[in-house]
């Protein structure tokens, strides 16, 4: 209360917190792109190990009271989970203020429900284990399934790829595109550029026999001289990619590429890739390829993650970012 005035003054917390950004080891390319395009360095962590292996993460400046984001994808090994794990722990025992965890790739998180007996709920214990550590927020992009959200008992910023992949398709000829989905569980996201350029939309219904191998498919709608972008969140063996590049020629389709956010691409995926009939394979820098390849472009994440650090901070909409 001010004496004089009788006025309350209100003051904004957030906005006298430090922010102050850190990154895992694995996702170090990215995030320095994001400190670059956010316009300051990335804070120190130093990571000690025993002679067993065991990681000790270090945080070699103060956090106290900062608003701090660690920056880390949790794909394989193991160990880039548990060294995010870890780093949120030690900023949090540091006193830090507000913990943001921006996973733009979000690991095991195929794993969404128990379809099958005697499964776990992967992606569930995920979310426990950051919550457990201290995690006050998460931010990550293009979820395998959009319920992962309600996992979290804290606020999710689930950013969408679109807002990097329209720009880039609004400067190509889509005169002749159609849009796909590679199975009937991603016609939402596919009809969504779909709806966006006002183009049709075909799907290509699969069934599987065992984990990362398609047994059969079949395209849904016309695409004879059309070209064809097919739209996924992931792309893992490129198995199913391949399959419906495949047939989706052989129903006489001009041409085929693809867009997928994640590029997992494990196992024979780069094989797959040249020997199909894909043109061009479109994906973000959430995680690191493993090699070069002709097929494979990649547009950065890093201006959108960017802009959505700053307004978090600033609480302002992340959802304007993308709609």
């Amino acid at each position: 209360m001010n004496g004089k005035t009788g006025s309350i003054e209100l003051y904004n917390t957030s906005q006298m917190l430090e922010v102050k950004l850190f990154s895992g080891t694995e996702s170090l390319y990215l995030a320095e792109e994001i400190a670059r395009k956010y316009g300051q360095e990335l804070g120190i962590i130093k990571l000690n190990r025993f002679s067993d292996g065991e990681m000790q993460p270090v945080i070699d400046e103060s956090v106290r009271g900062a608003f701090v984001f660690f920056i880390q994808s949790t794909f394989p090994p193991a160990e880039n989970l548990m060294e995010l794990l870890l780093m949120i722990d030690a900023a949090k025992r540091a006193s830090a203020g507000y913990i943001t965890c921006v996973i733009p790739y979000f690991g095991y998180a195929r794993q969404d429900r128990k379809d099958k007996p005697r499964v776990p709920i992967s992606a569930k214990l995920i979310a426990n284990l950051l919550q457990a550590a201290g995690t006050d927020r998460i931010m990550t992009m293009d979820l395998h399934a959009d319920q992962i959200q309600g996992f979290f008992d804290i606020p999710v910023d689930h950013l969408q790829s679109n807002a990097i992949y329209i720009p880039y398709l609004e400067q190509q000829d889509l005169s002749n595109t159609i849009f796909a989905s590679p199975d009937v569980g991603g016609v939402k996201r596919a009809r969504a550029y779909a709806k966006a350029f006002t183009k049709e939309l075909v799907i290509c219904d699969k069934y599987r026999e065992k984990a990362n191998e398609v047994a059969g498919m079949t395209v849904i709608g016309s695409v004879d001289g059309a070209d064809v972008i097919l739209v996924d969140d992931l792309v893992d063996t490129a198995g199913t990619l391949c399959r419906a590049a495949d047939i989706i020629m052989k129903k006489g389709a001009r041409s085929v590429r693809a867009m997928c956010t994640h590029p997992i691409l494990s196992g024979k995926a780069y094989d797959n890739l040249e020997n199909s009939e894909l043109s061009e394979l479109l994906v973000c820098d959430t995680i690191p390829l493993k090699k070069h390849s002709s097929k494979i472009k990649v547009l950065s994440a890093a201006d959108l993650f960017s802009k959505a650090i700053r307004n978090t901070h600033e609480h302002r909409s992340i959802t304007a970012l993308f709609v």
